[in-house]
């Protein structure tokens, strides 16, 4: 099930939503043509749970900078096409409801916490975070619970069949979420072997859905 649009305009232009796009692609780009290699970035620049933690510093930034770094780095071609086509369907109406500074501070509230939640599910990982989906998980819960009713255009495969179909975004948005949380409480355990961070989804997810309302703007 794989969600390419929804059917709910917005009345500004969502040029934050664009440009933290343009980011994320023109980081990646970097990465992938850096002489130093990927790995050895994610290693200087990803979000390490004791680092950022304990306040060690031994990358060459601040821990606490790496978790910003952390936000605009991926590991691969579809780590980031996931990533920014999940931004680009449920980050615009954010941006519409919050105004553009707020919705700045939104996005990277919610990649704050999902670092955090991530470093507390494994406090002695060396394994370098490094992605926007905690950050776009906030965006998720915040979607969530202001759209439930909101028609997204899915991608359904039913074999070798491909069909699109509408879907409300409380079930597109609601299943993400028990995927999230199975495979967070399957993974316990196993955070310092790498891999996906479930706990920072999880995370970013909660304080979206939960917080979203306290930024919204006041209405006369």
């Amino acid at each position: 099930m794989i969600p390419y649009k929804d059917d709910n305009p917005t009345s500004v232009f969502p040029f934050i939503t664009i440009s933290i796009i343009v980011a994320n692609v023109l980081v990646f780009l970097y990465e992938v043509m850096a002489p130093s290699g990927m790995e050895k970035l994610a290693y200087s620049y990803g979000a390490i749970p004791h680092y950022i933690l304990n306040f060690e510093k031994v990358q060459p930034i601040h821990p606490v900078l790496s978790i910003f770094s952390a936000m605009f780095m991926h590991g691969g071609v579809f780590h980031i096409a996931g990533n920014m086509l999940y931004l680009w369907i449920f980050g615009n109406n954010i941006e519409d409801k919050l105004g553009h500074l707020r919705f700045i501070f939104f996005y990277f509230f919610c990649g704050i916490v999902a670092a955090y939640a991530n470093a507390i599910a494994g406090p002695h990982s060396l394994i370098p975070m490094i992605g926007a989906s905690g950050a776009i998980s906030g965006i998720l819960g915040a979607y969530l619970l202001l759209f439930p009713r909101a028609m997204v255009h899915t991608l359904i495969f039913l074999g070798f069949f491909v069909t699109v179909v509408k879907i409300p975004a409380l079930i597109v948005i609601g299943f993400w979420a028990v995927i999230q949380l199975v495979n967070g409480l399957l993974s316990t355990g196993f955070a310092a072997e790498g891999g996906v961070a479930w706990f920072a989804h999880i995370g970013g997810f909660l304080v979206g859905i939960l917080t979203i309302k306290l930024w919204l703007p006041r209405r006369a």
